[in-house]
């Protein structure tokens, strides 16, 4: 069974950081492309950040660059988030999603994980 379960979320002023992390198992991780996608409230689902199955690549959401990084542990099945200089404008429900920017939403629910809510008060 396919299971995304990310951690780490919580309540942050503006201008603190949190370090996500994104549990996998059920496929086979180190051969997937992963990505971080977040839904804020009222809003769809917003790509920010992906990386390559050995981590050699990585992209980011012009929205986050140079505050975000995004890093895997293969041996652990385990992506994670750094998430630092945080806006208010990062509030969401923040998702590990199986694929690429341009794959991702064609996996469905299924591996995108529950997600963990980020809240950073204005």
């Amino acid at each position: 069974q396919v299971q995304l379960v990310e951690s780490g979320g919580g309540l942050v002023q503006p201008g603190g950081s949190l370090r996500l992390s994104c549990a996998a198992s059920g496929f086979t991780f180190g051969n997937s492309h992963m990505s971080w996608v977040r839904q804020a409230p009222g809003k769809g689902l917003e790509w920010v950040s992906g990386i390559s199955s050995n981590g050699g690549i990585k992209s980011y959401a012009d929205s986050v660059k140079g505050r975000f990084t995004i890093s895997r542990d293969n041996a652990k099945n385990t992506l994670y988030l750094q998430m630092n200089s945080l806006k208010s404008e990062d509030t969401a429900v923040y998702y590990c999603a199986k694929g690429s920017k341009y794959t991702y939403s064609g996996y469905g629910r299924g591996y995108w994980g529950q997600g963990t809510q980020v809240t950073v008060s204005s």
